[in-house]
């Protein structure tokens, strides 16, 4: 193989084809996220975003891509979808419906059904908060007094609703193509384009801070220090692993002796990955940014007040987010159990811990005990760009939650990647090329 990792890409016409899409696919979705809603005021939405940019609807308008502060057909993005995929875990988890659980047990048609549930869901909940996010904006106005709706009839709510709603079907399925089609998790590709897409108007920014002298050039050179210091570490404890040991005893099949091996169990510390901070991101979204479309009421006051980002309470409640996400989501796809019986299956054994339950026991006890680390350290990463805002007054999110998910992402693209440069170099041998004699050829 290669060592240039772009000339392998290239040799693999599998892999070309994939890439190819995924471009393709982002590009079509960057398309769609600058057509507005017709009857909004342009100029008035993007006065009223500009006022709220350091707010929560700002940090909304990062993960769309732009797309809710243009208030394009794309506006409600793919958040619907996370909100169902999310309460349908948990209904799943707690064994609420018999039904869903008798589907997790049939095998790939269990998983389809599923997903054509969670996905009725998420229309469901995009209708719902289509139409609150329409009513919302119709009695909106811009600085100045400028109305944002043109005419805030029934008809324009109406029409907007359903259009919205079904922005979030197609971002849906184009990000379910994406998974099937091209390279890694389509809607964790969705989300990473719209950071990536905001990204140079956050450095213009910085740069103008400093230009204009509203920032000196020291603490802005020590921000891109720290951006780059925490960038390794997010990369170290993404692929960073506790490995356990594992013994396998000898056994005689046949005339021959297997087993007597050592292996390792791996065990990553941020099993989760990026979907905890999404999942977190998601639950967080929907009370806040209904409060700030409504801010004259006294429960969407409080809700500010006491959720409004950067205060001590939302962080509390953001880094316990994350935790409970980071739990859950190993729960959901982590089985000790299983581990522990195949290991014994196939003569398997941790040193100095007996096979069966105890095995069970000491691989869920490990597991808890690194996801505890991974989680808190994930949530710390997640609430600095708060800090970094009220201190040192950054234009942009700086580590933080974006950069998780863009290390994240792009971490598990690029296992893809190698996974299909592995199956395409392999694909010679497995067609019996090269090697005669002891190899078949599966393709006669």
């Amino acid at each position: 193989m290669d060592n240039n990792p772009i000339a392998n890409m290239l040799q693999s016409p599998e892999l070309r084809k994939r890439i190819l899409y995924v471009i393709i696919a982002l590009a079509v979705y960057r398309v769609a996220s600058i057509i507005p809603i017709p009857g909004i005021n342009a100029a008035a939405i993007a006065s009223f975003f500009n006022q709220h940019q350091g707010g929560m609807l700002g940090f909304l308008d990062i993960f769309s891509g732009g797309a809710l502060g243009r208030f394009s057909v794309l506006a409600l993005g793919i958040m619907p979808y996370i909100n169902a995929s999310i309460i349908m875990g948990l209904v799943k988890g707690a064994h609420v419906f018999p039904a869903l659980d008798r589907l997790g047990k049939e095998g790939e048609y269990g998983r389809r059904k599923e997903q054509q549930i969670t996905r009725v869901f998420g229309l469901i909940l995009a209708l719902l908060q289509g139409f609150g996010l329409t009513v919302a904006i119709t009695k909106m106005s811009a600085p100045g007094g400028l109305s944002i709706v043109i005419d805030p009839s029934w008809s324009f709510i109406a029409t907007t609703t359903v259009t919205l709603a079904a922005g979030t079907m197609f971002v849906m399925w184009l990000g379910e193509q994406i998974t099937e089609k091209g390279i890694g998790n389509g809607i964790s590709l969705i989300i990473f384009a719209g950071i990536v897409e905001r990204l140079p108007s956050g450095i213009l920014g910085l740069i103008r801070q400093v230009q204009n002298e509203e920032m000196q050039l020291l603490t802005a050179l020590i921000i891109i220090g720290l951006v780059v210091v925490i960038m390794g570490i997010v990369v170290w404890v993404e692929t960073a692993q506790r490995q356990i040991p594992v013994q396998y005893a000898k056994r005689m099949v046949g005339n021959k002796m297997y087993g007597g091996q050592t292996s390792y169990l791996p065990l990553k510390i941020d099993q989760s990955g990026v979907i905890a901070v999404i999942f977190s991101m998601a639950v967080l979204s929907m009370p806040l940014t209904i409060a700030q479309f409504m801010p004259e009421a006294r429960w969407a006051q409080f809700i500010m007040d006491w959720m409004g980002r950067g205060a001590l309470s939302y962080m509390l409640l953001y880094v316990g987010l994350i935790i409970f996400f980071c739990y859950f989501y190993n729960s959901m796809t982590f089985n000790p159990k299983d581990m522990a019986e195949n290991m014994k299956k196939w003569g398997g054994f941790i040193p100095g811990i007996r096979p069966g339950e105890p095995t069970k026991n000491y691989i869920e006890w490990v597991m808890n005990r690194i996801t505890l680390s991974g989680a808190i350290f994930v949530a710390a990463i997640a609430v600095l760009p708060d800090i970094l805002r009220i201190k040192f007054n950054v234009p942009f999110y700086f580590g933080g939650t974006a950069l998780l998910i863009v290390v994240g992402v792009a971490l598990d693209t690029v296992g893809q990647i190698q996974a299909h440069l592995l199956q395409h170099n392999y694909a010679p041998l497995m067609k019996g090329r090269g090697i005669k004699g002891r190899w078949f050829n599966v393709g006669e």
